[in-house]
C-alpha cells in the first residue's frame, strides 16, 4: 500500500480530525483573503488592509462551524450562510466568508439526495447572491457578487457528483456481494439436489432387491425341510437379486468417484426395455403381475425412461411389501399425446404404503423424480380396495431433440 493510500485510510478512520484540519485550512484562507482589497477608487488595485472586527468574528464563527459539518450539515450550512449574508451586507471591502458556506453546501449535497440538493442549492444561491447584489455596498454587477453565484453553484454540483459516485460504487459492491451469495446458494442447492438424487437412486436399488431377497429367504426357510428343491430355487433367486443389487449399487456409488479413482461401471441406466426382466423378478418372488403396453415403440429420453422404470419398480416393491401375500398387480404403459402414462394397480388389502408425511421415502422419491421432469404423480387407495400409482411423464424434455419424439 502506498503512503498516500495509508494516509487516506487513517484520515477516513478519524473523520473529526479531517474536518478539523479542513476547517483550519479554510479559516486560514479566509483570514488571508480578508487582508487583501481587490478593488480601489481607480479600478482594480490589490492592496493590504486591516479587516474589521466584525469580519474577523464572522470568519472565526464560520470557520469553526465546519468542524461539525458531517454531524450537522444543515445546521452548519445555515450558520455559515448567515455569516456570509452578514459579511456581504456590511463588509467593505468584503472578506471571503462565503467560502465556508460553499464548503457547507458541498457537504449537504454529498450527504443528501438530489431533490434536497436542488432545493437547498437554489435557496442558498439565491439568498447569498441576492443579499450581495441588493444590500451590499458594491454594485449588483460587481465581480464579487457574480463569484458568489458561481461558487455556490459549483459547491452544490460537486457535492451531488460525489454523492452519485459513492452511490454507484456502493451499488457495484452490493451487486458483487449479491452475485457471490447467489453463486454460493446455487452451489449449495446443486449439492443438495445431487445428494437427494443419489439417495433416491440408492433407495430405489436397495429397497427393491432387498425386498425380493427378504421374500425369497422367507420362502426358502419355510420349505427347506419339506421341499428342498423349491428352497434351492428360492435361494438361487436370493443370489440373483443380491447380485443385481450389488451391481446397481456399484454403478450408483461409482458416480461419486473422483477422477483418480478406478473407472466406474459403464452399464447404462435401466429403462422400460428391461420391464419384462423387472416384472419377472417379482413373479419369481410370488407376486402375480400383468403388463400391458401401448406406447407404440416410443423412444423416451434417458431421464424419462429411467423415471418410468423406477416408478414401476418402487410401486411393485410397495405392493409386495404392503398389499398382502395374495395381491395381484397390473402395470400399464400408454402413450397419450405428448405424454407417456405409467399406471400400477393392485387389489391388495394390506397396509397402505408409507407416505411422505409418515416417514417413508418411496413415494417421496417417485414424486421428486416425476416433478423434476415436469410430470405429475398421483397416488392413493382405490375404490373397493387396493392402491393406485399413476405417473404422467412428458415424452419430450427441455433437453430432448425434436427427432427423439415418436
Amino acid at each position: 500500500m502506498t503512503p498516500l493510500a495509508r494516509a487516506r485510510r487513517r484520515l477516513r478512520a478519524h473523520p473529526l480530525a479531517l474536518d478539523s484540519a479542513l476547517a483550519a485550512t479554510v479559516l486560514l484562507c479566509m483570514l488571508a483573503g480578508s487582508f487583501v482589497a481587490p478593488h480601489g477608487e481607480r479600478g482594480v488595485s490589490w492592496s493590504l488592509h486591516t479587516p474589521d472586527p466584525l469580519s474577523l468574528l464572522l470568519i472565526t464563527l464560520s470557520g469553526a462551524a465546519l468542524v461539525l459539518r458531517r454531524s450537522a450539515p444543515m445546521t452548519v450550512l445555515v450558520l455559515t450562510g448567515t455569516c456570509s449574508v452578514a459579511e456581504s451586507v456590511t463588509g467593505d471591502p468584503r472578506a471571503p466568508v462565503a467560502m465556508s458556506a460553499v464548503i457547507a453546501l458541498y457537504t449537504v449535497a454529498s450527504t443528501t439526495d438530489r431533490p434536497t440538493t436542488w432545493r437547498v442549492g437554489l435557496l442558498t444561491m439565491t439568498v447569498l447572491t441576492g443579499a450581495a447584489m441588493l444590500a451590499g455596498p458594491l454594485p449588483w454587477y460587481a465581480q464579487e457578487n457574480l463569484a458568489i453565484f458561481a461558487w455556490t453553484g459549483i459547491g452544490a454540483t460537486a457535492g451531488d457528483a460525489v454523492r452519485s459516485r459513492r452511490a454507484v460504487v456502493r451499488a457495484i459492491r452490493e451487486r458483487a456481494e449479491r452475485a457471490e451469495r447467489t453463486r454460493e446458494e446455487e452451489a449449495r442447492r446443486r449439492v443438495a439436489e445431487e445428494r437427494l438424487r443419489i439417495a433416491r437412486d440408492l433407495h430405489d436399488v436397495v429397497a427393491h432387491h432387498i425386498a425380493l431377497v427378504n421374500v425369497q429367504a422367507g420362502v426358502a426357510a419355510h420349505v427347506m425341510d419339506k421341499r428342498p428343491d423349491q428352497a434351492k430355487e428360492a435361494l438361487a433367486h436370493v443370489r440373483e437379486a443380491s447380485r443385481s443389487a450389488l451391481n446397481e449399487l456399484r454403478a450408483t456409488v461409482g458416480l461419486l468417484r473422483q477422477s483418480g479413482d478406478p473407472e466406474a461401471p459403464t452399464e447404462p441406466a435401466p429403462g422400460l426395455d428391461r420391464l419384462d426382466e423387472l416384472t419377472g423378478t417379482f413373479r419369481s418372488a410370488g407376486l402375480q403381475v400383468e403388463v400391458a403396453r401401448a406406447d407404440h415403440g416410443t423412444k423416451l429420453p434417458a431421464a424419462v425412461d429411467l423415471a418410468a422404470y423406477r416408478v414401476i419398480q418402487e410401486a411393485l416393491t410397495n405392493v409386495r411389501k404392503h398389499a398382502g401375500p395374495d395381491a395381484r398387480a397390473e402395470v400399464s404403459v400408454v402413450r397419450v399425446g405428448p405424454h407417456v402414462e405409467v399406471t400400477v394397480l393392485d387389489d391388495g388389502a394390506g397396509d397402505a404404503p408409507a407416505s411422505e408425511d409418515g416417514g417413508g421415502h418411496g413415494l417421496l422419491g417417485m414424486r421428486e423424480r416425476v416433478t423434476a421432469l415436469r410430470g405429475t404423480l398421483t397416488t392413493g387407495p382405490r375404490y373397493g380396495g387396493g392402491y393406485r400409482v399413476h405417473a404422467i411423464l412428458p415424452v419430450k424434455t427441455r433437453s430432448t431433440a425434436p427427432e427423439d419424439s415418436a
